[in-house]
């Protein structure tokens, strides 16, 4: 959620879309073939995980909605409000692959993610994710912990 304070703020800042993308790893053929589903995936079975996967989603965005909606109650002599978009995206390769491959497809200028903190030596790195976004991107990324 300090991510999300810092994007808000940003998009707040430049008079932005906001876009809130929540990303679920998915190898539906082979990840939910193995018992769960007596090894029969079923169109009925891929869509309860998609509609899970969605709802999981939503509690995030309306909590950045939440945020958004505070914000501006503070600030309503402000003129800038932020255009909100949510957007949920399955993927079968990699969290970060999905991360920058939307963000070249939609012509995203910006992006910011969140890393777990750490102890110790781990804190010296960036969460996998977060460090393939930073490494592959094609536009700037803010990285915050």
């Amino acid at each position: 959620m300090k991510a999300a304070d810092y994007a808000i703020m940003t998009a707040k800042r430049n008079d932005a879309q906001l876009t809130v993308l929540h990303v679920l790893y998915s190898q539906t053929g082979y990840a939910y073939s193995s018992g769960t589903f007596g090894g029969l995936v079923t169109p009925s079975s891929i869509r309860a995980i998609y509609e899970s996967a969605k709802q999981e989603a939503q509690q995030w965005f309306d909590k950045v909605k939440v945020k958004i909606n505070e914000q501006e109650k503070e600030e309503q002599k402000e003129k800038n409000q932020i255009q909100l978009k949510t957007e949920l995206v399955v993927t079968a390769t990699s969290v970060a692959a999905a991360i920058v491959g939307y963000s070249e497809q939609h012509d995203i200028d910006l992006i910011v993610i969140g890393t777990r903190g750490r102890s110790g030596f781990r804190k010296l790195l960036l969460g996998s994710v977060a460090f393939g976004v930073a490494t592959c991107a094609h536009c700037p990324v803010m990285v915050v912990k």
